[in-house]
């Protein structure tokens, strides 16, 4: 009778397992920074995605999550990966942070598999023209290219220094935009003493990466790496090389860098990072996320993640509206459809709207949180280039810069 109990209640719950998962309209996998040299990001930016999720599921779309550690290294993530996708089922994987992480995770994993991936964070110029992605269109992001963000980056060192030295983590990422910054920043009239890489796996010193970097005495050195990085080299560079003038990205805005250097050691020191288009849907998102999680952290690319959930949700929708499977293909097919113009503009938040007009027949134009999502030919988005500073131990935005 024992026997028969215990073996009763297993099926019962593996019943209920197997109900709860079919109730789900689409399974969506997050592939985040928790542990490694991104790890002060991953948990916000999650909460982005979880957000946009939870409002869809309001508005009548079952979206079940699964989310992943990434580690900020290719082997674990492309792992994780695996097992979202093989094991999982998901129809898309919102990740990762680094490009490092994000090209190995698409070429080995997600489309080899036909499984959407949608970036919020990775900027390298090499994923607009991946190899692996052409004439398969599986690779997104809702974050612009570091060409963009290079571009404004050397305008804004140029009226501030005549020479620079940059040092970068050695992945697509800090190879790209170290050299869109180098491109812009000699255009401008300034001249690069020195480009030098670091190993992606955060190190106790980087004495000797200094020495080459500050060698020539450069005015400005550039930290393109990730907090875990740059909150070491910046206190050696402090301490021992008695630099004091530095240029930040999206990888080094950091509130964790504020609290290892010290806040007077970077006040009014500026950076770059993609930035938000404000406006209507930028304070609908703020609004959602301040009432759910009590504050929105100054970190980027929260938004570009709420953005890359909400139409991945709101193409699905459109599949099922028109009676198609929920399959990753069929809801690819209609992403463009639902982010880019024509059709009535949706903002953050807005999906029973959004829902009411799919079920009517009518074209919507979802206009993120982040900016406009409209997803190019190469799954690429423009947003605005955010200019911002460290100011009494805080992130300000400085202002938001258009590039065309």
């Amino acid at each position: 009778m024992k026997r028969f109990f215990v073996l009763s209640v297993a099926v019962l719950f593996s019943m209920v397992f197997v109900l709860g998962a079919s109730a789900a309209d689409i399974r969506v996998g997050t592939l985040l920074s928790h542990t490694g040299p991104l790890k002060e990001f991953g948990p916000n930016i999650q909460n982005g995605a979880v957000l946009a999720a939870e409002q869809l599921k309001a508005a009548g779309l079952e979206m079940q999550m699964f989310h992943e550690d990434s580690e900020t290294s290719a082997i674990p993530a492309t792992n994780a990966a695996k097992k979202l996708v093989e094991v999982n089922k998901v129809v898309a994987v919102i990740g990762a942070l680094s490009s490092g992480v994000t090209i190995p995770v698409a070429e080995s994993v997600t489309i080899p598999a036909g499984v959407i991936q949608i970036s919020m964070a990775s900027t390298s110029p090499l994923i607009t023209v991946l190899p692996a992605d052409k004439g398969k269109d599986f690779l997104f992001r809702t974050c612009p290219s570091d060409a963009l963000q290079g571009l404004v980056a050397g305008k804004i060192a140029a009226k501030k220094a005549k020479t620079a030295a940059v040092l970068y983590v050695n992945n697509p990422y800090g190879q790209g935009l170290a050299e869109n910054f180098k491109a812009s920043f000699e255009k401008n009239g300034g001249k690069v003493l020195a480009m030098v890489p670091h190993d992606e796996k955060a190190a106790e010193t980087y004495n000797a990466e200094l020495k080459k970097a500050l060698a020539g005495k450069p005015d400005i050195l550039c930290a393109y790496s990730y907090p875990e990085h740059a909150k070491v080299y910046l206190k050696e560079a402090i301490e021992f090389f008695k630099m004091k003038h530095f240029l930040f990205c999206d990888g080094t805005k950091s509130e964790d860098i504020v609290k290892a250097v010290g806040a007077a050691n970077v006040e009014g020191q500026m950076g770059t990072a993609p930035g938000t288009a404000g406006g209507d849907s930028l304070e609908l998102f703020n609004k959602a996320y301040k009432a759910k999680y009590g504050k929105l952290p100054p970190l980027p690319f929260i938004s570009n993640a709420y953005d890359a959930v909400a139409v991945v949700g709101l193409a699905a929708q459109m599949a099922k509206v028109k009676g198609e499977a929920l399959t990753s293909v069929n809801i690819r097919n209609h992403l463009r459809d639902v982010a880019n113009p024509p059709g009535v503009v949706v903002k953050p938040g807005e999906f029973k709207k959004a829902f009411e007009l799919l079920k009517q027949g009518k074209d919507i134009n979802y206009e993120g949180a982040a900016g406009a999502v409209d997803f190019d030919e190469n799954g690429d988005v423009v947003t605005p280039i955010e200019v911002w500073k460290y100011e009494g131990g805080k992130i300000k935005t400085v202002s938001m810069e258009e590039v065309k």
